[in-house]
């Protein structure tokens, strides 16, 4: 399959409000050369970063729970989600992003990451790339108690649980976030832990 020609023609803000959700008129050349002309929205809510930290001694990793709207009118009877930690840029690279996140959320101060890829994880409605890291923690590296920041709204519980639970937790439903269940078995898939 040869690379798509796209022209875009037009592009309407349906909604700024909190992030930007785009209208794009485009068109498009198909294999048989025929020129189609196609509409999509496009939520563009800035690229991110997210981390899985782990501690091989204990083989504890640290998670977060919070309540994400999404969910909750998607089914999630009480909103509540556990994640690995994860943040927007806001014009930060990914590894100084996800070193501030990683301070606000869980409480533990890094200083050496390791970016194991990025991905597009909604790539059919959602311009988001986002940076996939991980990095080894201890319990003197905690130096707060973590939950985010009060004036973004934030309220994060910090959970450390044992890696072989968390990977049950997947099979019973318990944790449901992709990205969350991709640097899971990223440690699993490479015997980190």
């Amino acid at each position: 399959m040869q690379e798509p020609h796209v022209s875009i023609e037009k592009t309407e803000i349906l909604s700024d409000n909190w992030y930007t959700l785009k209208k794009v008129t485009f068109n498009i050349k198909k294999e048989n050369g025929h020129i189609e002309t196609q509409s999509r929205e496009a939520y563009d809510r800035g690229n991110g970063a997210v981390i899985l930290l782990y501690n091989t001694h204990t083989k504890n990793v640290i998670l977060t729970r919070q309540f994400r709207l999404p969910t909750y009118i998607n089914g999630n009877l009480d909103g509540m989600l556990i994640e690995a930690c994860a943040g927007l840029l806001d014009n930060d690279n990914p590894e100084d992003c996800i070193k501030r996140e990683t301070e606000e959320e869980t409480g533990y101060k890094i200083s050496k990451v390791e970016k194991i890829f990025e991905a597009y994880m909604s790539p059919g409605s959602v311009t988001e790339i986002l940076h996939f890291f991980i990095a080894e923690y201890s319990d003197d590296m905690k130096i707060n108690d973590g939950g985010g920041l009060e004036e973004e709204g934030e309220n994060i519980e910090v959970l450390q649980l044992q890696f072989d639970k968390t990977l049950s937790m997947i099979d019973k439903g318990e944790i449901k976030d992709a990205k969350t269940i991709i640097l899971l078995q990223h440690l699993r898939l490479k015997n980190i832990l």
